[in-house]
């Protein structure tokens, strides 16, 4: 068995730096970038693109909402128009930025509070995605399994890659739990990759509970931004490594 190992990177600002983005993308095979909307700037996208090129690291796009402050983790109302333009111009700049460093965008995954509301609401999800796929139709949608997410891409005919996140609790309906709540977060770099190796030999999402949700696991996320998040991916990757489960980008 083989899986995709991704990370959301490239979310420093100007001369403050988020997240060890250089030690991650040993680790990883996809990386998210962050498109100076949520966190990020064209030098930061400029730097994380022109490693992630020479490590032979699958370059993603990664949108969210006009919220540096809040990191883009608040929602926000805007109409489907809005939502559509917000992608579109993200995803634009993040084509111009890879090609400039040798590379391509092959991969779309929506940021923070952007990416919970399209996992709850279909009709964001498509507004999304549509824009996103009328800029490239060619593009992988990252999607959250058993969300609207993966109902709008389905619907649309899109290439897409279901996701799992290895430092988040999941709610039985399998969304994320909401951060803040108790055991939302997974800190344990041990804890978390047996947790993965486990959801991909049950081949579905484990809930709090236990409850086995069957679906499609493409590849697997660790956020960057957290301190302990190189530990953690080092930890997952070496432990599916015992378990014989390798690490390469999605097709």
């Amino acid at each position: 068995m083989r899986i995709d190992l991704n990370a959301d990177m490239g979310e420093g600002f100007g001369p403050w730096s988020m997240g060890d983005d250089a030690a991650l993308l040993d680790v990883i095979s996809s990386a998210n970038i962050a498109c100076a909307f949520h966190a990020g700037d064209p030098d930061h996208m400029a730097a994380v693109m022109r490693a992630a090129v020479a490590q032979d690291v699958g370059i993603g796009a990664h949108p969210g909402f006009a919220d540096l402050q809040g990191f883009g983790r608040r929602r926000m109302s805007l109409s489907n128009e809005e939502l559509g333009n917000l992608v579109a111009y993200q995803l634009g700049a993040a084509q111009a930025m890879a090609r400039r460093a040798g590379g391509q965008v092959r991969h779309l995954k929506l940021h923070g509070a952007l990416s919970n509301m399209a996992a709850e609401d279909v009709s964001i999800a498509r507004a999304c995605y549509e824009a996103a796929l009328a800029v490239d139709p060619d593009l992988i949608l990252v999607v959250m399994p058993l969300t609207a997410m993966d109902e709008a891409a389905e619907a649309l005919g899109a290439k897409r890659a279901g996701e799992i996140f290895a430092d988040r609790a999941y709610t039985e309906t399998g969304l994320l739990a909401p951060r803040g709540t108790p055991g939302a977060m997974i800190h344990d770099a041990s804890a978390a990759a047996e947790r993965v190796a486990s959801m991909l030999r049950a081949g579905g999402i484990v809930t709090g509970s236990g409850k086995v949700l069957p679906c499609r696991i493409d590849t697997v996320c660790v956020h960057g931004d957290s301190p302990d998040a190189v530990a953690m991916a080092r930890a997952l990757r070496g432990h599916l490594a015992a378990e014989g489960i390798g690490i390469a980008r999605f097709a």
